[in-house]
């Protein structure tokens, strides 16, 4: 199972709305999708129509209690697409964790031998803690949402630091297989200066896709459903389709076939 984890550590750039999307349109192309939410506050599931009342076991059990992963899956309205949900108690499991052996490797344990799909998308926490922390040991890769604002900067500089403590002492193989900007609005000059400037930076790792401010992206979620379900037809919804085609493109070619 090829394993992304999608990470950045400022709020607000669009990590839920790129895992919920991007995993839809991977489901819908016939791989055989899982969605790990591993934010407390839990909008990826909220997103995918899991209510509370449908996450009896969830992230948090698999990470602090150890519950085997296949228990704490739940299928969700879309063909193909899998989900372990996310609850409140997630929250404490940073400070739960603290004092445990091998924190760092409670999710990489808990995805070791899983053979249910074909690939995973992990929906990390806006921080740079053991949640995150614990993702970026369990994945083969990582992709980055940018929000196409000044301070979008300055935190991958932070993150792109991060990457590389963590390749130097818990994930050798660790990279980033590719940054996608989010919220990207052409009647801001800003925004071409910062995305502009993101390419010279980072030059190829930068998807070409783009990621619009959409409202149907804002909208989908309070119905409980990914925005290619919602409103397949919205350009927000077509650049998620054309996001996805992107991403694997730069799978190995061994993984380019569901």
């Amino acid at each position: 199972m090829l394993t992304i984890a999608i990470a950045n550590q400022k709020g607000g750039v669009g990590k839920t709305t790129t895992a919920i999307n991007i995993a839809t349109a991977m489901a819908a192309t016939g791989w055989k999708t899982l969605l790990i939410d591993l934010d407390p506050q839990g909008n990826a599931s909220t997103g995918m129509g899991v209510g509370a009342e449908s996450r009896g076991l969830s992230s948090y059990d698999v990470l602090v209690d150890e519950t085997p992963l296949a228990n704490a899956i739940v299928e969700t309205s879309i063909p193909g697409l899998d989900i372990v949900p996310a609850t409140q108690d997630l929250s404490g499991a940073e400070v739960e964790l603290v004092s445990v052996e091998e924190r760092t490797e409670r999710l990489h344990s808990a995805l070791a031998n899983h053979t249910g799909h074909e690939i995973c998308f992990i929906d990390c926490p806006p921080s740079l803690g053991l949640l995150t922390l614990n993702a970026l040991c369990a994945a083969d890769t990582l992709l980055v949402p940018l929000q196409c604002e000044f301070f979008a900067l300055e935190g991958l500089s932070q993150l792109l630091q991060t990457v590389e403590r963590v390749q130097q002492r818990f994930n050798t193989s660790l990279d980033i297989i590719g940054v996608a900007l989010t919220m990207f609005d052409r009647r801001n000059r800003l925004t071409d200066q910062v995305a502009d400037d993101v390419r010279d930076c980072l030059g190829n790792l930068v998807f070409e896709t783009v990621i619009p401010r959409n409202v149907r992206l804002s909208e989908a979620p309070s119905h409980g459903l990914p925005a290619l379900v919602y409103d397949h037809s919205c350009v927000g919804s077509r650049a998620y389709i054309s996001l996805a085609r992107e991403l694997i493109g730069r799978f190995p070619p061994e993984r380019q076939a569901a």
